[in-house]
């Protein structure tokens, strides 16, 4: 037990506890402090952009926290500190110039923060890729698309980026429909399935409407309705719409046409 408390009064052992433990406890009273300042405000974009704020400027302070806890615990165990900053700030300077490529990235990272570019939850379009901007970190960009792949890009090499999410999607929905349909019986159906979509999500109340008869083709009437909702929601909402026109469609015995081929039998 002697050796023990001898072991832990030493200056080498407590010391290195106490800066572990005020590293930890700064660290974690700055998460704290962030978190309350990203749930202060009530605006989902504002909350996206501290969020992703938040997760830039999280991993610069983690990796300050460490050097400075290094240089106490050298400092403790009697390491000239002076001198070692004076090596460091020749060996960043070496570093700078070898690592440039990684400045711009950082550089160019703040800058989209800075610029609202896009941020974390963002759909965006990268040339032919389309996905949602799933992590935006201090080098690299992170886009998921709806097939789970992900398009990693260094933020140096980010030029031209489209954000969809600062806009609405348009969608336009055409139907096939039986000429011996009566239009009064679809329009009917329309306005029902209009009415039930209006209460979605993101879905805009006020562009969200029944077209009519948009075009008619060889065998069918082509009706349509056009819908406006958040980018995120677009092809989801597609396919619930033209499920639900199928179920309508079958409760009140509206024929949607389509290719047949007729066999005939010389005999």
């Amino acid at each position: 037990m002697e050796t023990f408390l001898k072991l832990i009064s030493k200056k080498e052992v407590y010391g290195l506890l106490i800066i572990i433990a005020v590293s930890i406890l700064v660290y974690k009273l700055f998460i704290m402090l962030i978190e309350k300042l990203i749930n202060r405000t009530k605006n989902p974009f504002e909350k996206k952009k501290r969020t992703t704020v938040f997760r830039l400027f999280r991993n610069i302070v983690r990796y300050a926290i460490y050097a400075l806890a290094i240089i106490f615990v050298l400092d403790l165990y009697g390491v000239n500190v002076t001198s070692l900053v004076a090596s460091l700030g020749v060996v960043s300077a070496i570093s700078a110039l070898a690592l440039q490529d990684t400045i711009k990235d950082v550089i160019s990272g703040s800058s989209i923060i800075m610029d609202n570019y896009y941020v974390v939850g963002d759909y965006v379009k990268y040339g032919d890729f389309l996905g949602i901007v799933t992590e935006l970190g201090l080098r690299t960009t992170k886009i998921m698309n709806f097939n789970g792949e992900v398009l990693t890009i260094a933020n140096r090499n980010i030029n031209e980026i489209i954000n969809l999410s600062q806009k609405q999607a348009s969608v336009l929905i055409e139907v096939p429909t039986a000429y011996e349909e009566k239009c009064e019986k679809v329009d009917k159906v329309f306005n029902e399935i209009i009415e039930e979509i209006k209460t979605w999500p993101t879905m805009d109340k006020e562009k969200t409407y029944y077209m009519g008869i948009e075009k008619f083709e060889d065998s069918s009437i082509i009706y349509a309705l056009r819908f406006y909702c958040s980018p995120a929601k677009k092809w989801e909402y597609e396919r619930e719409i033209l499920r639900l026109v199928k179920i309508k469609y079958e409760q009140n015995k509206i024929k949607i046409p389509y290719n047949q081929l007729e066999v005939h039998n010389g005999k």
